[in-house]
């Protein structure tokens, strides 16, 4: 299945909670969320259509990893992005499985991090994706598949500062 990409908002009169112990934002079976799954089920048909509203659950896939290198630090960069704090982390592989990574992004740190969002462009995907070696020939397939995800991330980021909401996220 892969590891993949979950957020959850919460609204910020919980901050001190959710960074108490953020995982209680999080569904027991984000996929059955992002995938239109009954949850917890062993069968279920896909329907395609995320369980959870669009306001409240951000579902990247696995363009988390593109959208990590397109914010993280480059070779003419000192530092991150503000995005960056929106897709860093990785999972710790443990035998044949992997503990996810989990953080928590404050209300008040939402507002910098939409800003930033906002303001990657295409040729700022391109441009970083075509950096990386293993994408080769295939890296339009990988450009046009990480701006759907990013088009959803930054509506996502932009809907919880306005609203003065947080997130936890899960890759995993």
């Amino acid at each position: 299945m892969g590891i993949r990409y979950y957020a959850y908002a919460f609204d910020g009169d919980v901050t001190e909670q959710v960074l108490a112990d953020p995982r209680k934002v999080l569904s027991e079976d984000p996929l059955a969320d992002a995938w239109g799954l009954e949850p917890g089920a062993r069968l279920s048909y896909v329907t395609g259509e995320q369980r959870v509203p669009e306001r409240d659950m951000l579902y990247l896939d696995k363009a988390w990893r593109h959208l990590q290198h397109v914010a993280a630090p480059g070779e003419t960069d000192a530092e991150a992005r503000p995005a960056y704090r929106m897709f860093e982390g990785e999972v710790v592989m443990k035998g044949l499985g992997w503990e996810p990574w989990i953080r928590a992004l404050t209300p008040s740190e939402l507002p910098a991090i939409a800003r930033d969002l906002g303001g990657i462009t295409e040729s700022d995907v391109e441009h970083r994706l075509r950096c990386i070696r293993y994408f080769g020939e295939g890296v339009e397939g990988e450009v046009s598949y990480a701006l759907g995800y990013l088009r959803t991330a930054q509506t996502f980021a932009v809907g919880l500062a306005a609203e003065g909401r947080g997130m936890v996220y899960m890759i995993g």
